[in-house]
């Protein structure tokens, strides 16, 4: 051809002559030569690419021999692809390629067809045969078009009868390439037949796996059956993979070997490796089987960490990291020494309650610190289910052990110092179990060196463990778990004590989180005191923490503008920071009037004060209470009124006012449930203030229990009161004489700045609570 040939590099596709297919071109080169052909009404060259990942090839990159292609279609759609559907012709070898086009473009010789003579008995043998083997193959094909038997056995000429086997075989192209490439035509229909001697092998050996599967599959089967017919093509074609599985076993065995595991763990081990050894991977047994032996040869049966007890280092790593809680240290010490003198004894469960943020989880990971030992955490809070505890029976997937075993495989010992954090919110027992009782056992010495969860089956020694509890509540431990643990209260801190833990700790910390250097920014001591009288009211600390991180994120503003280069932060500057002032004693405004008495409550996270208000209008007689009072606070009312009612006149009431009187109790912030058996004595002078026209004492709080008889009954949380009254300012707290004992708790300087009035008698409570006291002395004399 004296004219350039228009060619289209093609990745993946082999065009035989006398055959149509669609292709699909996106390279600008493609798509113009497409439409030069088109315009023209010129034929086009389909060359394969010597490398299909070749974006843009030139001609030492195409194969010589290609295929001349009439167009008989060309679509554009809305998308952008450009689709062809073309038809082949004749070969053609390239001559050489015509620079300066758009497109690539060649000189090119035409390859013509070969026939052989018609009484050429070697080549009408070789067409036979393939024409045999072709329309045998086609018929396995699942879903091969009945017209190509029909186009394979119409076929008079030996060179097209290979030309469109070929087109149909499934093959790679660089395969289909040789064969484009095979001029001599009896070498042609050798390479042809060979190509569909293996496909119908393989076609044939697929039949046969499918009626051996068949008699035994059902829906559950469908994914084994695939799997095992992929296996035996891969064995036919030499690609077996079970050298790969041996190898697995013998990781397997090694590792159960290195386990250190228990004689019954490392039984249970081989046992469970014998039956996977004779179970096909594809199985969903198997990879439940090779998860199983996972955890075992994971877990730390007998690995401990070394423990390292020096009393001098603990005392230093616990004044480091904790400020003040002198007893607690006391205690974590004295555990620490006798657990050095005696390694192999049972040491107790220790268990940390108090409110939230006042270091019960950082108390933990200090007692870690300076044993040397890893520390894990388990958060029980909401945990409703016992298999979280135990785990769950391996008898479905998905199957796991419970938390325990989980965090003891994350320790790598089996001496971790081991938190369980919120005991006090474990879910009740239901259909799903009881996790508090699942729990006895992990806690119990006497019991959990040989603790079984679920999924193991297999005993597993928790006695090295150092067990520490935390929670925010004591009573809503059931009885038979506290009874296993020795419980270490952390009531709260007192404001000194707040403003140094923020001095050491907090400030630090939060500065080091914003980016800033204590020269970049300084928070005075006079503001700490402000921010923790005037915007918080807690037992710990991490409102106050979060305040400090809002003074901080103020300065780092400052400071990222440009404006300063260092921010000093006095009291003055915190209302414009913090908003203005969020807590401010209302003690002097709430007692202003008879029949409103201050109050001490517990609350969960720590000591609060309330007020309790009295008023009386026209009636009969009756006692209305508000406020979402509980059952125990609606009791001790009609205790005080009935007291009163009894002894109207020690305390200079006059008795009809009970008849022509109602009564209103109310505590104000009536959306919070209250209750309690420690208002008593509140609720009884609240009366008495009210009935005598008295008013209490604005500096006063008080807490105590009292009976028909008049004596005021012992309460408890004695520090958290004491420390709600004094965040208060409140420096006279009137206590039960029975918890004298309990004074010891209250922080010295929390002490030193209380006045103490102890009360035997409610009449105690109306000589020291009422501004006119001498009415009620009068009246009892």
């Amino acid at each position: 051809m004296n004219e350039a040939l228009i060619l289209i590099p093609m990745r993946d596709v082999v065009l035989f002559p006398g055959m149509a297919i669609p292709i699909t071109i996106g390279r600008e080169q493609s798509i113009a030569a497409a439409q030069e052909a088109v315009k023209n009404g010129q034929k086009i060259g389909l060359v394969l690419q010597t490398q299909a990942t070749v974006s843009n090839p030139d001609g030492s990159q195409l194969h010589p021999i290609g295929t001349i292609a009439s167009i008989l279609r060309y679509v554009t759609t809305s998308s952008g692809t450009h689709h062809l559907v073309v038809q082949g012709e004749e070969r053609f070898r390239v001559v050489d390629y015509v620079e300066g086009l758009p497109y690539m473009a060649a000189h090119v010789e035409i390859l013509p067809e070969v026939e052989a003579a018609e009484d050429d008995p070697d080549v009408k043998a070789r067409m036979r045969h393939l024409q045999e083997k072709a329309i045998e193959t086609v018929q396995l094909l699942p879903q091969a078009p009945p017209e190509v038997i029909s186009a394979i056995q119409s076929m008079e000429y030996a060179g097209a009868l290979a030309d469109l086997v070929s087109n149909f075989l499934d093959i790679s192209p660089p395969e289909k390439q040789v064969i484009l490439e095979t001029i001599n035509l009896r070498e042609r229909l050798d390479k042809v037949a060979e190509h569909v001697r293996h496909q119908l092998e393989v076609l044939k050996l697929t039949r046969e796996i499918d009626q051996q599967t068949k008699q035994s599959m059902d829906a559950r089967q469908r994914e084994f059956m695939l799997r095992e017919r992929l296996k035996a093509i891969k064995k036919e074609l030499g690609e077996d993979d079970d050298d790969s599985n041996q190898t697995e076993i013998e990781e397997l065995k090694q590792a159960i070997a290195d386990a250190n595991m228990s004689a019954e763990a490392a039984e249970q081990a081989r046992k469970e490796l014998k039956r996977l050894q004779k179970m096909p991977e594809s199985s969903g047994e198997y990879s439940m089987i090779r998860t199983y032996l996972d955890w075992l040869t994971s877990l730390p049966w007998n690995t401990l960490a070394a423990e390292t007890i020096d009393i001098a280092k603990a005392r230093e790593v616990l004044d480091e990291d904790h400020y003040g809680l002198e007893k607690i240290k006391k205690r974590i010490l004295e555990y620490l020494a006798v657990r050095k003198l005696n390694p192999q004894g049972r040491s107790p469960i220790l268990c940390f309650v108090g409110p939230p943020g006042v270091g019960k989880t950082s108390l933990g990971k200090s007692i870690a610190r300076s044993l040397g030992l890893p520390f894990v955490r388990a958060s029980l809070g909401g945990v409703h289910d016992e298999a979280e505890i135990r785990g769950h029976r391996r008898t479905y997937m998905g199957a796991l052990p419970g938390n325990i075993i989980q965090e003891m495989r994350k320790a790598g010992s089996r001496n971790p110092v081991f938190m369980l954090d919120e005991i006090d919110k474990l879910g009740g027992g239901g259909f799903h179990g009881d996790p508090a009782a699942a729990l006895l056992e992990v806690l119990d010495p006497a019991q959990n060196e040989s603790f079984r969860d679920n999924y193991l089956a297999l005993p597993f020694d928790l006695s090295k463990v150092v067990f520490i509890a935390t929670a925010n509540v004591l009573d809503s431990i059931p009885g038979p778990l506290r009874d296993r643990m020795e419980i270490i209260s952390l009531p709260g801190y007192t404001e000194d004590e707040k403003v140094e833990i923020a001095k050491r700790y907090l400030l630090s910390r939060q500065l080091e989180a914003h980016g800033l250097t204590p020269e970049q920014a300084h928070v005075n001591e006079a503001a700490l005191h402000t921010i923790v009288s005037d915007y918080t009211r807690e037992a710990g600390c991490r409102n106050l923490e979060r305040e400090i991180a809002a003074v901080l994120r103020n300065a780092a503003i400052q400071i990222a503008e440009g404006k300063t280069e260092r921010v000093a932060i006095t009291p003055a500057e915190l209302p414009a920071i913090l908003g203005a002032q969020r807590f401010e004693s209302e003690v002097a405004m709430r007692t202003s009037v008879p029949g409103v008495a201050t109050g001490l409550a517990w609350t969960p996270v720590g000591g609060d004060i309330l007020f309790i208000e009295t008023t009386k209008m026209p009636g009969h007689g009756k006692l209305i209470i508000t406020g979402q009072l509980g059952d125990v606070m609606k009791e001790s009312a009609q205790a005080a009124l009935s007291l009163i009612k009894a002894n109207a006149k020690r305390f200079g009431v006059d008795p009809q006012v009970f008849e022509k009187h109602d009564i209103h109790l109310h505590v104000p912030a009536g959306a919070i449930p209250k209750d309690g058996p420690s208002a008593g004595v509140s609720i009884f002078t609240s009366l008495v203030s009210l009935l005598s026209d008295c008013k209490v004492r604005s500096d006063v709080a008080m807490t105590g229990e009292i009976s028909l008889r008049g004596l005021v009954l012992p309460i408890g949380g004695v520090k958290e009161k004491c420390l709600a009254a004094l965040r208060a300012g409140i420096h006279t707290v009137m206590l039960p004489a029975r918890n004298r004992k309990d004074l010891d708790d209250v922080p010295e300087n929390a002490r030193k700045q209380l006045n103490f009035v102890w009360l035997e008698r409610v009449d105690d409570a109306i000589n020291a609570a009422l501004e006119v006291p001498e009415l009620a002395l009068q009246t009892a004399a």
